[in-house]
């Protein structure tokens, strides 16, 4: 039966044309440039919002309808050491500024003063604002020998944006070079370690692009970046790792180069098209979540996997006609030990034939042994507090969070984000005053033109805050709203729609990999393993950020609570990256089963043959996401390292364990496919029958 999909006839027609393939990605590429530099930064916003209707979303229509703008930006700009001619120059400095709506003098401790700034505008118009803000005050201050800090919802925005941007050059700065060590040691040329980070580059700038044609019309996260640099690089590499190496090895055969780039295409490309559409199907899982942050990461991962798949299928096989046999030039060869120096193609020599052997002969033992120790390590997942990370996990050197803790150590911090309720009448507002009064976690509340202020005495993102949130909800007739209304809402929304997003990922996935390889047993036995790696990922993450086991030594913030997002996001990008590993693994598998028809050499030979590319691509991913968890936000450290040990559990424990223990017990049931089933497409994704022309 005809194959559906063609990546092999595609890389000969780019590979034909070569000229023309790569003018039509520059056009792309330097109107992507153009478009990001006009659109990028305007597409992308710092609020978090939501696509259904919660509470605190109506509550925000409500006091917009009241005041015509539902935010209320009030900085809290902390003064040190306390003095009333600081304040009276700050409040001077500042009041006269067209971005600020009005200003008074707040209470003072012994060691500090506070002055309160109301701005103009909502939260995303005050953070561009604020930064002037800031400098008329701390100048002000400083003429009078006083620092001045703010604390507020549009200083601390913007200090998690700045953070989160140099965040990202920590990422690239690491992940970077240490792939391109890596890649020496695979290829042992320069041009050929160079072509992958190029390609995935050009995946990145495109994706970057079209999400800032997208952000004309959907509200995007700004950390939409680094999920589009991150996944960009990890997947970018990798799928021009398989592709190069599949090439190389067919030009070792003898083939000449347009019939090698066709069988690579056939093989290796066609893997890499349908590992791409496991990632992306697994990560449709997160657009159902009806939150603008997990609606942007999926949007901005699914773009750069669709972008890295055009790029690998098109643009690499044109760059390869160029480029010849001069892919292998800048040999290092030399500079590298003897088991590095071994052909792409060459199935190894030494520790993995040996691995899978051993592992084959006791099959049951190792297969048990395995399971036991990721079921064990996922056991810490039954005690994750989840959470969000707030200004209290900030770097103890940012201004914000230096404001914040006085706050909290000598006055209180319910001003920063207060509760919301756009009252019914006056009546309402004494209800509800009396009916928290006394209660320490709230502040006075202060009615102002139909809507009541409620001070919330605690950072928005806790517990304490959350609950104290909750319990206003009962007193109020009204919607409430503000921020810690906003993260309890959050909270509610993701735990609501992890069972949901988990089994509309299996069930795609499963799908896709039964269409993919034509077996029943293929995709049952692929979750499973997947199922195992990803809990042991969810517990070891859960024993080093959450309790604290070996943070310090990995310079890691030990934070209380596990990310929301993180358990959920974690879940649909591994799965697809376990998918991904699973596809090129399995293909190779199958190609040679279809060749020998022998079980056990097919495993073997699949194993050792792929086992140094799926290495050295898993280290690229941990090296990329370790990359990001080096930086200072707790909510990228947590993401990072959870990717990091999931792929480095994956490409090790499963693909070197797991896999040839379960095959070599099912043998020709890997395979086993129901006539009833007989109908699915044979979409050959080993490509073992697609012929080559010479």
């Amino acid at each position: 039966m005809r194959s559906l999909f063609s990546p092999g006839r595609l890389a000969r027609a780019s590979a034909e044309h070569p000229w023309r393939t790569v003018a039509v990605w520059s056009v792309a590429l330097v109107a992507s440039i153009a478009i990001i530099a006009t659109l990028l930064a305007g597409a992308l916003t710092t609020d978090q919002g939501f696509v259904s209707n919660p509470e605190s979303e109506r509550a925000r229509a409500a006091i917009e309808d009241r005041q015509g703008s539902a935010e209320r930006v009030v900085e809290t700009v902390v003064i040190q050491p306390a003095s009333a001619a600081a304040q009276a120059a700050v409040i001077g400095a500042v009041q006269g500024l067209d971005t600020v709506a009005a200003v008074q003098r707040g209470p003072s401790s012994p060691s500090s003063s506070l002055v309160q700034i109301v701005m103009k505008g909502d939260r995303e118009q005050a953070g561009k604002d604020v930064a002037a803000v800031i400098a008329a005050a701390q100048a002000a201050a400083a003429q009078s020998n006083a620092t001045a800090r703010f604390a507020g919802p549009a200083s601390i925005d913007v200090d998690f944006q700045h953070i989160a941007e140099k965040d990202l050059q920590t990422g690239e700065a690491i992940g970077i070079p240490v792939a391109l060590v890596i890649l020496l040691i695979v290829f042992g040329a320069f041009v050929s370690a160079l072509l992958p980070l190029m390609l995935a580059g050009v995946a990145i700038v495109v994706s970057l692009a079209l999400t800032a044609l997208l952000g004309q019309v959907f509200e995007l996260s700004f950390f939409v970046t680094n999920m589009i640099t991150m996944m960009g690089l990890a997947v970018g590499i990798d799928y021009v790792l398989f592709i190069v190496s599949r090439y190389r090895e067919e030009r070792l055969k003898g083939l000449e180069r347009i019939a090698a780039i066709e069988r690579a295409g056939s093989t290796a490309s066609r893997a890499v098209l349908f590992s791409g559409v496991a990632v992306v199907v697994a990560l449709l899982g997160l657009l159902i979540v009806p939150t603008t942050i997990f609606i942007s990461l999926g949007a901005g991962a699914i773009l750069v996997v669709l972008c890295a798949i055009a790029a690998a299928l098109t643009l690499l096989p044109a760059v390869l006609a160029l480029l010849g046999d001069r892919i292998d030039r800048g040999q290092v060869g030399r500079l590298l030990p003897r088991r590095f120096r071994r052909s792409a193609g060459e199935p190894g020599r030494g520790f993995w034939p040996r691995a899978v052997a051993a592992v084959m002969r006791r099959p049951v033992a190792w297969l048990l042994a395995t399971t036991a120790v990721l079921a064990v390590a996922a056991v810490p997942y039954f005690s994750i507090s989840t959470g969000a990370a707030g200004i209290e996990t900030l770097p103890t050197s940012v201004e914000s969070r230096q404001a914040f803790d006085v706050l909290a150590a000598e006055f209180e911090v319910g001003g920063i984000a207060p509760a919301r309720i756009a009252v019914a009448d006056a009546a309402e507002a004494d209800r509800i005053t009396t009916a928290i009064a006394g209660d320490s976690r709230f502040g006075v509340p202060v009615l102002t033109d139909g809507v009541l202020d409620v001070p919330v005495n605690a950072p928005s993102t806790s517990d304490a805050a959350v609950a104290a949130v909750r319990h206003l909800r009962t007193v109020s007739d009204s919607p409430v709203g503000g921020e810690t209304s906003l993260n309890a809402d959050y909270f509610d929304i993701v735990d609501q729609f992890l069972p949901i997003v988990i089994g509309l990922v299996l069930a795609l996935s499963f799908v896709v990999l039964l269409i993919a390889f034509r077996s029943l047993v293929v995709p049952v036995v692929a979750i499973a393993m997947n199922i195992l790696s990803v809990g042991a990922a969810y517990g070891v993450l859960v024993l080093v950020t959450q309790k604290g086991y070996g943070a310090d030594l990995l310079g890691f913030t030990q934070a209380p609570t596990v990310d929301a997002w993180i358990p959920l996001f974690l879940f649909s990008v591994l799965f697809g990256l376990s998918m991904d590993y699973h596809v090129f693994l399995l293909s190779r598998i199958r190609e040679r089963y279809l060749e020998t028809g022998d079980t056990a050499d097919s495993i073997s030979f699949g194993i050792t043959s792929s086992a140094r590319l799926i290495t050295g691509a898993a280290l690229i991913m941990v090296a990329v996401f370790g990359g990001f968890a080096m930086g200072d936000l707790v909510m990228f450290q947590q993401m990072g390292f959870g990717l990091a040990v999931a792929v480095l559990v994956d490409a090790t424990l499963v693909r070197t364990i797991l896999v040839p223990a379960t095959m070599k017990l099912l043998g020709r049931w890997n395979w086993y496919l129901p006539r009833r089933l007989g109908w699915l497409p044979n979409v050959d994704v080993e490509g073992a029958a697609v012929g080559v022309r010479q």
